[in-house]
């Protein structure tokens, strides 16, 4: 491709009169340096490094976003499945598209929110821990894999967007990730509870 041809490919396309879509690559390429402006200018570098060289850059929370961890069992209970693209789907259905990261050793799913949300949610945030759900915000480094990591690469099980950072600043909101937890809590109950049940039924009766 010539670089005339490189330069068109990423000029916003006008759909409608007054609207354009911007290119995948022009978009990622603009969330790449939304995420990295949460570091200072010497540690922007860096970050791009860590992203070239170790598929994950340290960030960190409470600038410009937080983040919701919640545990790989609690988002497995609702969908049913261990299928990662099967799970990518499902939540990028239920946050309406806000950007979640997976991180497929625990599984753990980090759902991206406002930075206000640990002070906002404070209360709820004390509930979730019951479920083992924690909101990280200031003082706390997230490992942000590169915006162009999506999806579960076998090969190397690294962190990966479970659900991408659409446009820069696209957060999830707060209310969706809470009824989603809400959700995942209330099947993991209802699971433990048929479990308690039919391990009564399979107990043996005693004789009198």
């Amino acid at each position: 491709m010539s670089s005339d041809q490189h330069e068109q490919a990423l000029r916003p396309v006008e759909t409608a009169p007054g609207v354009l879509v911007h290119p995948t690559a022009d978009r990622r390429l603009a969330v790449a340096h939304w995420l990295l402006s949460t570091l200072p200018a010497q540690g922007r570098d860096r970050a791009r490094l860590e992203w070239r060289h170790q598929g994950l850059a340290m960030l960190p929370l409470g600038t410009l976003f937080s983040a919701i961890r919640i545990p790989g069992r609690l988002v497995m209970a609702i969908t049913g499945t261990l299928v990662p693209h099967e799970i990518d789907g499902f939540l990028a259905e239920a946050l309406d598209g806000g950007p979640v990261i997976c991180d497929p050793r625990g599984p753990r799913y980090y759902a991206l929110v406002p930075a206000s949300v640990p002070s906002t949610w404070r209360d709820a945030a004390d509930d979730w821990r019951d479920a083992d759900v924690d909101v990280l915000g200031r003082g706390t480094l997230l490992g942000v894999p590169p915006v162009d990591a999506v999806g579960l690469d076998a090969a190397t099980h690294a962190s990966y967007w479970s659900v991408p950072m659409e446009s820069m600043g696209m957060l999830c909101a707060p209310l969706k990730v809470a009824r989603l937890i809400a959700a995942g809590h209330g099947a993991l109950e209802e699971a433990e509870m048929a479990q308690a049940s039919l391990g009564l039924g399979l107990r043996p009766i005693r004789e009198s």
